[in-house]
């Protein structure tokens, strides 16, 4: 028995629509909308590439969840083509604070050079290059 992948995860937030705009208009992920299989209920996510990020809202959680779902409790690391300076003029542009970095730190496959960042349930997002 072993696993072979993350499918997605989910993100518990207290603004639906801040939480969408962050992640696809700063981070450049596109939004998905899509229907629960239980009550076909209109759910959102935030893809990239082959990886997804179901969101729920925190005061409206969707069954099956976490056993105590709040925002601000996500530590995610995205791995990113684009080099962490292009990144930090970006940021800077759309006035998001860089609160640490860059850094170089140890990624899944190796050292990695990352800036930290906070959403708008202030999750750390960790952008970062593969070195």
């Amino acid at each position: 028995m072993k696993l072979e992948k993350i499918d997605h995860v989910v993100i518990t937030v207290k603004d639906l629509n801040k939480t969408i705009d962050f992640y696809t208009n700063t981070l450049g992920m596109k939004l998905e909308k899509f229907s629960s299989s239980l009550n076909n209920q209109i759910r959102y996510a935030v893809s990239f590439g082959s990886q997804k990020i179901n969101i729920h809202e925190e005061n409206k959680p969707l069954k099956p969840n976490a056993l105590n779902p709040s925002s601000g409790s996500m530590d995610i690391c995205f791995i990113s083509q684009n080099k962490i300076n292009d990144w930090m003029h970006h940021l800077e542009k759309k006035e998001i604070n860089i609160e640490i970095g860059p850094e170089q730190k140890t990624g899944a496959l190796g050292p990695i050079l990352s800036i930290y960042i906070r959403d708008p349930d202030f999750n750390l997002i960790e952008i970062s290059n593969q070195l």
